[in-house]
């Protein structure tokens, strides 16, 4: 950067309104940052596991009281619906309880056969947060780490900036020591500088394939260093038209699994792959009509939006040059995605038939476009939903229980849901996919794993001499 400080902002993708305006932390501000990790670490880790657990509690009592607030502030920054920003904050005051039981029951002492196996922190570690729950998701490393006693330098995305700093101003009201978890503002190039420190012990990402996969790269040679990796996915939801009893039902989950958040959650469905029937033709119909119906609106308004825009103005040419790219390769558009109020993240969701061409690619279009494959049977529909090199999320739509069970057994990823959204995860669950999609890390319940390693130990309170040889 020259020796000058980067100054960036963060604009309210509904209106082009500043949210935050500052400048991007450069080597002095990271190496300073480090500094104060590595001294803030000895005391941390040297609390009592009570002592950590009662600070956590006092943040989550410090994001109830603040919650409103905060909701309104992602609202503004990322352009979330202000009821879906309620239920992103009340998941962050509910991931302190369950980081609890987590480490009670995945990082407790135990004794196995003679040894006695206790769990160290990592030390120094970065969490690196996304922008489509940059409350939620990051609050998800967060949270663990700490209670596991590290200490942590968090990097949030560029696009909500704002809602990082209302996040660190709840640890510090609940009382958290200095040193202890520290924001770092910035674009890349901070992130980069960021992670290569060698007094970095752990990276905890959430982000794109690419970003995952040259982090894995990077740190190829350093295999001390602890990477977890969430990287979306390009996923599959299978309808099994011909065994649902109620295809309006189906249709609604179809609605929520493709364009709850704008289409922007990793979990989202971005192919449906529907098997024939004879309400299959129905369905798709349905499907369209009431994707057209979806409200889309300012997150504030009333009554409330399914839909705001998407997290930045520069979002829907993404969208829309991915459903050009899939018309021109022999695509059929059912609803054409548009833009819609030029300069912003507003745009309508998409569907497109893809089932006539022969390549549609394997990339995950993080927006509301969704993909339609039709298929004759339930075997062809599982082999079409694996031909991805992700693996996050998938499920199916059956009243049939074997068809399910059938699905479970073949259908790869972390995550297969049945007649629910493929939105929906639990925090009280494992949350994490295979291939592209992550590096088996999975977070959420499991997070407890990656924030700690084990140490076993053979002890005796006395030296004794060891039996003799035969």
């Amino acid at each position: 950067m020259n020796g000058e400080k980067k100054v960036f902002v963060s604009l309210n993708p509904a209106n082009g309104e500043t949210v935050w305006k500052g400048q991007a932390a450069g080597p002095p501000e990271i190496e300073a940052a480090i500094g104060a990790a590595r001294d803030a670490f000895p005391s941390w880790v040297g609390r009592t596991l009570e002592e950590r657990s009662r600070l956590l509690k006092a943040f989550a009592e410090e994001l109830e009281t603040r919650k409103t607030h905060l909701a309104e502030i992602i609202s503004r920054e990322i352009g979330k619906p202000l009821w879906e920003a309620r239920t992103e904050i009340a998941a962050m005051i509910g991931k302190v309880e369950v980081s609890l039981r987590a480490q009670a029951q995945r990082c407790s002492e135990f004794i196995g056969g003679p040894a006695v196996t206790r769990f160290r922190p990592h030390g120094v570690m970065v969490v690196l947060g996304p922008y489509n729950f940059p409350g939620h998701l990051p609050n998800g490393h967060i949270v663990p780490a700490l209670l596991a006693g590290n200490v942590v330098l968090f990097k949030p995305s560029e696009l909500a900036p704002a809602t990082a700093e209302a996040t660190l101003a709840c640890w510090e009201a609940a009382g958290l020591p200095p040193g202890v978890l520290q924001l770092i503002q910035g674009e890349r190039e901070s992130a980069q500088q960021l992670v290569s420190h060698p007094e970095v012990k752990g990276i905890l990402f959430t982000g794109s394939a690419s970003t995952g996969k040259a982090l894995s790269r990077q740190f190829a040679d350093s295999p001390g260093k602890m990477l977890a990796l969430e990287m979306g996915g390009n996923n599959p939801l299978i309808v099994d038209t011909g065994h649902i009893s109620d295809l309006e039902a189906a249709v609604e989950i179809v609605l929520h699994s493709a364009f709850l958040s704008t289409g922007q959650r990793c979990t989202c469905a971005r192919r449906l792959i529907i098997i024939s029937s004879p309400g299959s033709g129905r369905f798709i119909k349905r499907l369209v009509i009431k994707a057209t119906a979806l409200r889309i609106d300012d997150p504030f308004a009333d009554p409330p939006p399914f839909m705001g825009p998407l997290a930045s103005h520069q979002f829907p040419d993404k969208i829309l040059s991915a459903q050009a790219a899939l018309v021109a390769s022999g695509g059929a558009a059912l609803l054409e995605a548009k833009a819609l109020r030029p300069g912003t993240g507003f745009i309508s969701p998409g569907i497109v038939d893809a089932t006539g061409i022969a390549d549609p690619g394997d990339e995950e279009i993080f927006g509301p476009l969704l993909q339609i494959f039709r298929v004759e049977n339930l075997d062809t529909a599982i082999r079409t939903a694996n031909k991805t090199r992700y693996g996050l999320a998938s499920g199916i739509l059956t009243d049939n229980a074997a068809h399910h069970a059938h699905a479970y057994a073949r259908l790869q990823a972390g995550i297969v849901n049945w007649n629910t959204p493929l939105t929906g995860a639990s925090s009280a669950a494992p949350f994490g996919g295979i291939g592209d999609s992550g590096n088996h890390r999975p977070s959420a319940f499991l997070a407890a794993d990656y924030c700690s390693y084990p140490v076993a130990s053979m002890e005796k309170p006395r030296c004794e001499p060891p039996p003799s040889l035969p």
